[in-house]
C-alpha cells in the first residue's frame, strides 16, 4: 500500500496523491509555492518551511475465521510544520519550522511522527487502493482523448475507404478492360510501376533487422496491455508491467527472427548469418547499452533508485540464453522457407522516376505521415510521463489499450494513403518510406518529452537531466521500431492486394 496524503480541492473533493511533501517555499513576493497554500501560517517571505512531523493514520479491518486478525486497507498522513520546543521530549505542538533562506549556520531538526489505527469496516481488501483511484480527477479527459482520437480514424478510415473503393476500384477495371496494344501502350498511374514495385530496398538488411524487432515489441506490447487490462498487473503490485513485458520480450525472439528472415530472403539477400546476429544484437544492444550508461551514472550518484549488479547480469543471462537461441530458431524457420511471391514480376532494369513535386518528395510524407498517429497518443502521453516523472499512479490501462488499438490504425491508414500518392506519382521506393513515415511518430514523442522535461519538471543537476534523456531514448527508439513496423506491414498488404488484382501482360 502507498501511504497517501490527501487534501481538499476545490468543489469540495479530496484528492489523495501518493507519498508527500517534505517542505515548501514562501517566494520573496509572498506567494506560497506547492504545499505551502495548506496553512495560512506560512506567510513568512523568501523563507522554507520543513514538514518535521506527520501524522499516520492506518486503517484496518477485523478479518473473521482467519489467523491473520486485521488486514490494512488503508495508510493516510498529514504532513505538518513545527519547531519542537523541547526536541528531546516533543509535545507537537509550537509555531511552524521555517528556515530562512538567507540563513548561516547550523540548524538542527527534530523530525516526529504519530501513528493512530482505525478499524475500517467498509472497505474490503480487494477494494483498498479504490479510494486513490477514484480521487485522480483524470478520466474525463481521458474520454475527451479518445473521443478525438475516433474522429480522426473516422477520417482516415474514409478517406482510405474512398481511395480503395472508388478510385482504385475505378483504376482496376479501367486497366483490366485494356485489351487492344494501342490501349495498353497508355498506362498510367500506379499501374505503370507495376515491374519495379517489389524490387529489393537499398539497406534491405537493415530494414528487414528493423522489422524482425518492431515485431518483437508490437507482440510484447499487445499482450502487456491486454494482461493489464484484464486486471492482472495491477498497480498495487509494483514492477508487474515491467517484468512482464521484459519476459515477454525474451520469449519473443522467435517471431523476430523469422519475419527479418522472411524479409531478407524476400529482399534477395544471401548474408543469412549477418542477418540472424543482428536481429539478435543491434536493437537489444543499442538499448542496453543506454541502460547500462544510465545505471552507472545512478551507482555514482549513490542513488538506491541503481540497479544492483546481479539483476544486470541476470538480464544479461535471459538475453544471451533465451532470446538470442529462439531468434536463431525462428531465423532458421524463416531461410527454410520459400521467398515471399509477389503477384507481379520485376523488370530486369530499373524505371526512371519522374521529377516530384514537393508533396510527393520523400522527406514532406514523412513528416506530414507521423502527425495523425501523434495526435491519438499527446494526451496519453502525458499521463505516462507524470507516472514515470512526478510519480503520478497511472492505472488507467483500458484507456490506453483503447489508444493503442486507434494508434496502430491510424499508422496504418496514414501510411497507406501517402503510400497511393506515391504511387500514382510513379515513386516506387515505398518500402523504407512507408517504415518511416508512420515511424516518424517518434520523433513527435521525442519533441513532446523536451517540451515536457523543460515545461513540467523542475529537474537541476546533470545527472538528473542525463537519466531523463538516456531513457527517453529508450522509449523513442522502442516506439521508432514499433510504429515503422506497423507501417511497413500496412503498405505491404496493400501494395501486394492492389497489384494482385490487376492482370499484367
Amino acid at each position: 500500500m502507498p501511504v497517501t496524503w490527501c487534501y481538499d480541492v476545490e468543489d469540495g473533493q479530496r484528492f489523495c496523491n501518493p507519498g508527500f511533501p517534505i517542505g515548501c517555499y514562501i517566494t520573496e513576493d509572498g506567494r506560497p509555492k506547492d504545499a505551502c497554500v495548506i496553512n495560512s501560517e506560512f506567510h513568512e517571505k523568501d523563507t522554507f518551511y520543513i514538514f518535521n512531523h506527520v501524522d499516520i493514520k492506518i486503517y484496518y479491518h477485523a478479518v473473521e475465521n482467519e489467523a491473520l486478525g486485521a488486514r490494512l486497507v488503508a495508510a493516510k498522513l498529514e504532513p505538518k510544520s513545527y519547531k519542537h520546543t523541547h526536541p528531546d521530549n516533543p509535545d507537537c505542538s509550537g509555531v511552524p519550522m521555517d528556515i530562512s533562506n538567507k540563513a548561516n549556520g547550523e540548524v538542527k531538526i527534530a523530525y516526529t511522527y504519530s501513528v493512530t489505527f482505525h478499524e475500517e469496516k467498509n472497505i474490503r481488501w480487494a477494494s483498498r487502493w479504490d479510494y486513490i483511484l477514484e480521487s485522480m480527477p483524470h478520466t474525463h479527459i481521458q474520454w475527451f482523448s479518445i473521443m478525438n482520437s475516433l474522429v480522426i480514424v473516422l477520417f482516415l478510415s474514409g478517406m482510405v475507404a474512398m481511395i480503395m473503393l472508388r478510385t482504385l476500384h475505378k483504376d482496376i477495371a479501367r486497366y483490366n478492360q485494356m485489351d487492344s496494344t494501342e490501349d495498353a501502350q497508355e498506362e498510367f498511374g500506379w499501374k505503370l510501376v507495376h515491374g519495379d514495385i517489389f524490387r529489393p530496398p537499398r539497406k534491405g538488411m537493415l530494414l528487414s533487422v528493423f522489422l524482425g524487432s518492431g515485431t518483437q515489441i508490437l507482440i510484447m506490447t499487445f499482450v502487456t496491455l491486454f494482461f493489464a487490462c484484464l486486471g492482472f498487473l495491477s498497480p498495487a503490485n509494483r514492477g508487474a508491467l515491467m517484468t512482464c513485458a521484459v519476459v515477454l520480450w525474451v520469449l519473443l525472439g522467435t517471431p523476430a527472427g523469422y519475419v527479418a528472415a522472411r524479409f531478407y530472403k524476400s529482399f534477395g539477400g544471401e548474408k543469412w548469418k549477418t542477418n540472424v546476429l543482428l536481429t539478435s544484437f543491434l536493437c537489444p544492444g543499442i538499448v542496453f547499452a543506454d541502460f547500462f550508461i544510465m545505471n552507472l551514472i545512478l551507482w555514482g550518484e549513490g542513488s538506491s533508485a541503481a540497479i544492483p549488479f546481479g539483476t544486470l547480469v541476470a538480464i544479461l543471462a535471459l538475453w544471451f540464453c533465451i532470446s538470442v537461441p529462439l531468434t536463431f530458431i525462428g531465423a532458421y524457420f524463416g531461410f527454410k522457407k520459400n521467398a515471399i511471391e509477389h503477384p507481379v514480376r520485376t523488370n530486369q532494369i530499373p524505371r526512371q522516376i519522374p521529377e516530384q513535386s514537393f508533396y510527393t518528395k520523400p522527406l514532406p510524407g514523412i513528416i506530414m505521415g507521423g502527425i495523425l498517429p501523434f495526435g491519438c497518443i499527446f494526451i496519453q502521453l502525458f499521463f505516462i510521463l507524470n507516472s514515470i516523472w512526478s510519480h503520478q499512479m497511472y492505472y488507467m490501462f483500458g484507456f490506453l489499450f483503447l489508444v493503442f488499438i486507434i494508434l496502430v490504425i491510424t499508422c496504418s491508414e496514414a501510411t497507406i494513403l501517402l503510400c497511393y500518392f506515391h504511387l500514382c506519382a510513379e515513386d516506387y521506393h515505398w518500402q523504407w518510406r512507408s517504415f518511416l513515415t508512420s515511424g516518424f511518430t517518434a520523433v513527435y514523442f521525442l519533441i513532446y518529452a523536451i517540451h515536457y522535461f523543460f515545461s513540467k519538471l523542475q529537474i537541476t543537476g546533470t545527472a538528473s537531466t542525463i537519466l531523463y534523456f538516456g531513457y527517453t531514448m529508450i522509449m523513442v527508439l522502442i516506439f521508432f521500431l514499433f510504429t515503422g513496423t506497423i507501417g511497413f506491414f500496412a503498405c505491404f498488404w496493400f501494395v501486394t492486394k492492389i497489384y494482385s488484382v490487376v492482370k499484367v501482360d
